[in-house]
């Protein structure tokens, strides 16, 4: 079917946090909101039908979960990515941020050190903080407006620390990893002895001809050595149903993980979740291939309006995900500062690009995951706030 993508769909009746949570965040519900990562698109008809059947039968007590779905997952990302996953080796859990945090609990020691690759989405850092241990920043280094590993940075840190936590593809720079560079990733963690949790929730969300390529399939190593974390919550526009699939080099990882859940009596999907994700890895490939050249279209609208009318702002189209990184700092503004003006001046609601890498200055990201339309009006009144600077 021919799906929709330009419709603006309200979301004030149906309690996003996207819009509802604005005057907490923003300290005024008087912004355009291009901040969470959710998308303001209906998702794939086949979930829609898919959940409206599961919503009629009216009984939704404690839901087991049949092998289908996990067998679900493996098709999608055999089918996708090349990876054939052993279903055995693969856990439920909430979503792929809970994941993070139970794999710096149980997988680092008191008082340990975690590796992440700045700037990278805030709970990266809160996730570590939260079980008190140490941050370890790897900064990528930015080279005319592309953003770059710094290896030799990388494999001094790998030398403190007790986990990486590996971004793939990145948010918010929206860098597709090639396989070469995984693999140097992975053999360095080895060499160091350091656990790799890629959180690779973004997969599906590539453009410009990239490939992604799960961490774990690298090399033989990598699958005996890398945990994955994986989810169709972005790719579906699903985040509020909380699902998603860790995939574990081993069955003794895999236990000591699922004994943790398990100890909070936190291990089924909830009746709504299980059917969804089984129609969206089933069902939902035509909706994501309409998708796809929607979002990279909105990406060279953004990228294109700001070369063209707001040259003080930086951007480009990413090759993954559907967030922008904007370059602000020909502004002239502090954190702080740029804080205040886009949402006082300019009426946006972004996330601070100093929640990403605690030592920047001057960025935003951008949330371009919602119809043009929305993006044209953003546009227009960043560039009027920016002219009457």
């Amino acid at each position: 079917m021919k799906y929709d993508f330009d419709t603006v769909v309200d979301r004030g009746g149906n309690r996003s946090a996207k819009y509802d949570e604005r005057t907490k965040k923003f300290g005024t519900d008087q912004v355009i909101p291009l901040w969470i990562a959710d998308m303001d698109f209906k998702t794939a008809q086949p979930i829609v039908d898919a959940l409206t059947a599961r919503a009629q039968e009216g009984i939704w007590g404690y839901t087991s979960r049949p092998d289908s779905y996990f067998e679900a997952i493996r098709g999608w990302q055999k089918r996708r990515n090349g990876w054939d996953i052993d279903p055995s080796l693969m856990s439920f859990s909430l979503g792929v941020v809970q994941s993070i945090s139970a794999m710096v609990k149980l997988f680092t020691p008191e008082g340990g050190s975690v590796l992440i690759q700045t700037p990278v989405y805030s709970e990266f850092y809160d996730m570590t903080e939260a079980w008190n241990r140490k941050v370890l920043e790897n900064p990528f280094v930015e080279k005319d407006g592309r953003w770059e590993m710094d290896w030799a940075d990388f494999e001094a840190k790998l030398a403190e620390a007790d986990l990486f936590l590996l971004c793939s593809p990145h948010n918010p720079l929206g860098i597709v990893w090639t396989p070469e560079e995984l693999r140097r990733m992975v053999e360095l963690c080895i060499k160091h002895r350091v656990v790799l949790f890629s959180d690779e929730i973004h997969s599906d969300l590539i453009f410009h001809g990239k490939r992604h390529t799960p961490t774990a399939s690298v090399s033989d190593e990598a699958a005996r050595y890398v945990v994955t974390g994986i989810s169709g919550t972005k790719t579906f526009n699903l985040a509020g149903l909380q699902a998603s699939t860790v995939v574990f080099p081993n069955a003794h990882m895999k236990q000591v993980f699922d004994q943790f859940w398990m100890n909070m009596d936190i291990h089924r999907n909830n009746a709504f979740s299980l059917t969804a994700m089984e129609a969206a890895f089933n069902h939902g490939e035509e909706w994501l291939e309409q998708l796809l050249p929607y979002l990279s279209a909105n990406f060279d609208f953004v990228a294109d309006y700001c070369r063209e009318h707001i040259p003080q702002i930086k951007t480009c189209a990413p090759d993954a995900t559907y967030l922008m990184w904007l370059d602000c700092r020909a502004l002239g503004l502090d954190n702080d500062a740029l804080r205040r003006f886009m949402i006082e001046q300019a009426g946006l609601g972004l996330n601070d690009g100093c929640s990403f890498g605690r030592s920047l200055n001057g960025y935003m990201r951008l949330n371009a995951a919602c119809p043009r339309s929305v993006l044209e009006r953003a546009m227009k009144q960043l560039e009027a706030a920016v002219k009457a600077l």
